[in-house]
């Protein structure tokens, strides 16, 4: 088999193009080729060398003079090209494992890479890295699992900031590193809060490649991070995740599943020592989400004035976990406004979201320019078509300034339901604004 861990993944646009979706499902791998080739660059010669197929075998499958059967190619292919296994019928392949629980090192760059792309030589390889740390590892105490946890807080700062993509790197390094203390014996209150820490980093990335869009990895992380909140049974962070993973399936239109998780997630958090009223109204808005986004309207309300009530509840001296805390009041009105717009009540979540995004933080990048397109969205569902387009191009504005696939994909899909306006000039204005912040996706008939 080829090596798993040399290739680059493909695009999260073109995993979650619905095209490709659907050659994959029926292994339609003459589609499959002329996707990669058209949407990631990767021309018939490179892809026979990562599957281990030959040139002449690839083009005649590209031609469609040859289908491709055997199970053993079919790895072959989701391995070389990074193709999910769910995606073409297979279980999950070994790459989609979280690979900072396998504590293996990166692979050097291959041989055809440009020379200033090399890692400078005056750095030490991997290998000594792991040697040096190794032989300078000394007892941990409660100071350095607080530096922890202040580093995950700053990721998660600058990941509203900036997005996630260039942090995942640092995010998963680090990972790999907690992963490896917890392999030494220790103190067990040390060791319970390197769990902690690993689930939340785990989180974390699970959390990057959701926003990436890159759907099945965010699924492995998300998984990890389970795992590891279990062996302390801390309970409250397994709803945190479970409450991530309910998200993730309303994003991928699998809205009884994501009912399923949230409901899980409360379950947990009811049966936590101290979960604290933040956390319960948190998870009673994404029960929210999953029964709007089911067309349950009474469900929906009735989950949106538990969220309410449980927020009023909050003390400044409750125990709030870290994770938590974002979940602000400016943060509860928009989500409100957010599930009354999935509903279709855009009258009743525009001024809702309207008022959050004027005290929501202006450094928060990515979530306001989520926001505005959610206010972009209630405002053209009432007819209001000027406004609209204003706030989307705002909301371009903030996109332009994170690297965040599932706010672009957001934007988007709000210049698909411009269509009947098209040739509206504030529609025109819109369109040229967004050809020139996010590009057109190659092969994509709209920006």
């Amino acid at each position: 088999m080829p090596d798993a861990s040399r290739p680059q993944e493909l695009p999260a646009r073109l995993l979650t193009d619905p095209e490709m979706i659907d050659a994959c499902r029926v292994r339609d791998f003459a589609r499959v080729f002329r996707l990669v080739k058209v949407r990631a660059g990767i021309y018939p010669s490179m892809i026979a060398r990562r599957c281990e197929l030959t040139p002449s075998r690839v083009g005649e499958v590209i031609a469609g003079r040859r289908q491709l059967l055997h199970m053993d190619v079919i790895e072959r292919i989701s391995d070389g090209l990074r193709i999910p296994g769910g995606m073409l019928g297979l279980a999950r392949r070994p790459w989609e494992t979280p690979q900072a629980l396998v504590v293996t090192e990166r692979e050097a760059p291959q041989e055809d890479q440009e020379p200033e792309q090399q890692p400078p030589a005056s750095l030490p390889g991997p290998d000594v890295d792991s040697i040096l740390a190794l032989a300078t590892r000394t007892s941990l105490s409660t100071a350095t699992l607080e530096a922890f946890r202040s580093s995950i807080e700053d990721y998660w700062r600058r990941d509203d900031q900036h997005g996630g993509e260039a942090l995942r790197p640092a995010i998963v390094g680090q990972l790999r590193y907690v992963v490896g203390l917890l392999k030494e014996n220790r103190p067990p209150s040390i060791q319970n809060g390197l769990y902690g820490i690993a689930a939340e980093l785990a989180r974390l990335t699970g959390w990057t490649y959701f926003d990436a869009r890159q759907y099945s990895q965010a699924r492995a992380y998300f998984t990890e991070a389970l795992q590891l909140a279990k062996q302390i049974d801390d309970r409250q962070f397994m709803a945190n995740v479970l409450a991530c993973m309910s998200l993730q399936a309303t994003y991928q239109d699998k809205p009884t599943d994501s009912l399923a998780l949230v409901t899980a997630a409360q379950d947990q958090a009811r049966s936590a020592l101290g979960t604290t009223p933040r956390v319960l109204s948190m998870l009673s808005m994404r029960e929210a989400f999953a029964h709007a986004t089911l067309g349950n309207r009474t469900s929906t309300h009735r989950a949106l004035a538990e969220a309410h009530s449980q927020f009023e509840q909050i003390q400044a001296s409750d125990p709030d976990p870290a994770w938590v805390t974002y979940f602000d009041e400016p943060k509860l009105i928009v989500d409100t406004g957010i599930a009354h717009g999935r509903l279709g009540e855009a009258a009743t979540a525009e001024p809702l979201i309207a008022d959050a995004l004027r005290r929501e933080d202006r450094t928060n990048q990515r979530g306001r320019a989520f926001h505005a397109f959610w206010l972009a969205r209630t405002q053209l569902d009432q007819g209001k078509l000027d406004q609209a387009c204003s706030t989307a191009t705002q909301a371009l504005e903030s996109a332009s300034a994170v690297a965040s696939e599932r706010v672009s994909g957001h934007l988007r899909e709000f210049y698909d339901q411009l269509a009947p306006h098209r040739q509206e000039p504030v529609a025109l204005a819109f369109e040229a604004r967004l050809r020139a912040v996010l590009p057109p996706v190659s092969g994509s008939p709209h920006p």
